[in-house]
């Protein structure tokens, strides 16, 4: 039996106890959001009325959904009118609904001068550069959040139609936009599609700032609507996680908030954030931090007019397959008949009484052995192997009987039967068919458990380096308890950096700064203790930081892969300029088990990689690294012996 809480307050010594001796596993909201798997939580303070304030969240969940539907995604955004009492929530619906009936250009235009430096600003900007008129604007609204598109959920006493509609405002048939509750949905409610809540209400209840019983209410409120709203770009992306962290600029980044709109009260809002750092829906600190291409680097014609190398995914349709896997062919089964042993034994004695003893015996069968009849009768008996199915995963079988007969498949698979000797040396059709099942039963499994969609091409194909490398707004979390303390923190800064180096000297880094992890800053450090050495063999050294501007996928089963660092090394030899490409994942210790299969790519592209050598009297290389990780000394020598192959 498991248990499965969001709520257990380990932090509460009683509850510690009952839950010391049975815990699994803890993985604590503050986790859960570092990782991706929620909303970003913003607030949006307003010193309007309760309708400017409402009408300034329909505008950003129009604007979602507009860039959901501009993405081809159907996902319906919904806001959350809070109220502090049913008759305050009856009240502002009327007014609201009313209000929406009359709204204006000019309401609009009012909000849009309020809004010079906010996330609604985006709307007017969106609008204005897509033609979209205010009046259209205004006209979608009042469709798309007329009362049609309400549903109050105040009492207590709603009807069973109303707990269905709010418990599905994800699936397509659902209409509702604009929800009104008091109290009613602070427990158990989980909608994904929430991107707004409207707090119509101005009160604190904090005493000597410490959140009161409302606000840790509301805290936990926000915590379920910031529950993540799955959506994918394309293929290589994570559907249950953030995307844009670091990618600030992309529109879709507001697809992965949550807005809380108040009224102008910096006490309160302080309060709520301490209630949310304490739940742990919120980091203690958050930090934007700008990270852009060094102008010197700009100017170098590598950047201008050279190029990247990346391979792309593709969906694996499997053509490359003309076999079972050698694991099941190789495979021998092991399958027992009924022995027909019988044992009498009195209760409560230890010893049978009597025992019929037969003598049981091995003997190896080929699946073949049984006849073509009896395979084919018990292929017919499992859905598994019905021929439009068994094509998905081997498209290059041509027929039943070529499944049968091949050595590539069914023909040389092996069976070890165990019984009375007398019956395995003579099978009957009913003991054979039986046998058959069982093991093309088993054998099914091992094909279907093959899940490989994608492979990552072998073939690395050229990008201008000036395409792919931009400048870019970095969100961090500043969450000591969660993420690498180095996390965000600039190198060029020794007052908040146990790495510093000045990288504005270094013409060889190509960004401005890094404010990636230890580890990430350690290597840059390391390149700098050898770039003399390098110097001498090479003519141009280039470190690109792979701040999310491009991924790499497994030849094996497709996986995106964004490596950390990019070295280029050019060198001349003879007749030819040379670049090496060489992909450096520095690695902290507590996830080189984890992301191993990162490492095992790394170094088959050495191998594997292939490119089209297109521009006579250039080479192109590329390389792939064992992990950089400077305190596990195995690994360091590992990543030192790999690295100095290119100064020998």
């Amino acid at each position: 039996m498991l248990e499965f809480t969001a709520t257990a307050d380990l932090s509460n010594p009683d509850i510690a106890r009952k839950y010391d001796h049975k815990l699994l596993f803890d993985y604590p909201l503050r986790q859960f959001r570092a990782d991706g798997y929620s909303k970003d939580v913003q607030t949006l303070q307003a010193d309007l009325p309760s309708f400017d304030r409402a009408l300034q969240a329909i505008l950003l969940s129009q604007y979602r959904r507009k860039l959901f539907e501009k993405q081809g995604l159907f996902i319906k955004p919904v806001i959350l009118f809070k109220s502090k009492t049913i008759k305050d929530s009856n009240v502002f619906q009327e007014e609201f609904t009313k209000q929406l009936k009359t709204l204006s250009v000019d309401t609009l235009e009012r909000l849009k001068q309020h809004n010079t430096n906010t996330i609604i600003k985006k709307v007017f900007d969106y609008c204005t550069l897509n033609n979209i008129s205010l009046d259209n604007l205004i006209e979608e609204i009042k469709v798309d959040f007329d009362e049609d598109k309400q549903i109050s959920v105040n009492s207590k006493d709603e009807s069973e139609t109303k707990q269905i509609a709010i418990n599905t405002l994800e699936d397509e048939d659902n209409p509702y936009r604009a929800i009104f509750a008091v109290d009613k949905l602070n427990e158990g409610w989980d909608v994904l599609n929430l991107f707004d809540i409207v707090r119509l209400y101005n009160i604190r209840d904090a005493k000597k700032s410490i959140p009161g019983k409302t606000t840790m209410q509301e805290a936990q409120l926000i915590g379920r609507g910031a529950r993540y709203c799955p959506f994918q770009l394309d293929e290589s992306q994570p559907l249950y996680r953030r995307k844009f962290d670091k990618d600030e600029a992309n529109e879709m980044r507001i697809c992965e908030e949550l807005y809380y709109h108040a009224s102008y009260n910096p006490r309160y809002i302080q309060e709520l954030n301490t209630a949310l750092i304490e739940i742990g829906i919120k980091p203690p600190k958050t930090v934007q931090r700008e990270l852009n291409i060094k102008h010197s680097f700009a100017q170098t014609n590598f950047y201008k007019s050279g190029f990247i190398f990346k391979n792309e995914q593709k969906k694996y349709n499997r053509e490359d397959i003309f076999s079972l896997n050698r694991s099941i062919i190789e495979h021998t089964h092991e399958v027992k008949l009924q022995t027909g042993i019988v044992k009498q034994k009195k209760a409560f004695e230890d010893e049978p009484i009597s025992e019929t003893k037969v003598e049981t015996k091995n003997k190896e069968y080929q699946l073949l052995d049984f006849g073509e009849r009896i395979i084919r009768k018990a292929l017919n008996k499992l859905d598994f192997y019905r021929f439009n199915n068994l094509q998905k995963h081997l498209p290059n079988l041509q027929s039943i009987k070529e499944f049968i007969n091949s050595e590539n498949y069914l023909a040389k698979i092996k069976i070890n039967v165990k019984g009375i000797k007398s019956e395995i040396e003579n099978l009957t059709p009913q003991q054979k068919l039986d046998i058959a099942i069982d093991v093309l039963d088993s054998v099914s499994l091992t094909i279907g458990s093959d899940k490989v969609e994608f492979k990552g091409t072998k073939e690395f194909k050229p990008f201008m380096m000036k395409d792919i490398i931009k400048n870019k707004t970095l969100n961090f979390a500043l969450d000591d308890d969660i993420s690498d303390k180095e996390t965000g923190r600039s190198m060029l800064n020794a007052t908040e950096t146990n790495y510093p180096l000045d990288l504005t000297s270094r013409d060889w880094y190509a960004q401005t700064d890094c404010f990636g992890t230890s580890e990430e800053k350690a290597l840059i450090q390391y390149i700098d203790s050898i770039y003399e050495n390098l110097r001498q063999l090479y003519d141009d050294i280039y470190l690109v930081r792979n701040e999310r501007h491009f991924k790499i996928f497994t030849f094996d089963d497709g996986r995106p892969f964004e490596p950390d660092f990019v070295l280029f090394l050019f060198c001349k030899k003879e007749n030819l300029i040379c670049q090496y490409q060489i992909f450096i994942e520095p690695k902290g210790a507590h996830l080189i088990l984890q992301d191993e299969w990162k490492q095992d790519f790394l170094l088959q592209i050495r191998k594997l990689a292939k490119i089209e050598q297109l521009w006579q009297g250039r080479e192109y290389n590329i390389w792939g690294l064992p992990f950089f990780n400077k305190s596990i000394a195995e690994q360091d020598t590992k990543f030192k012996e790999a690295f100095h192959k290119f100064m020998d």
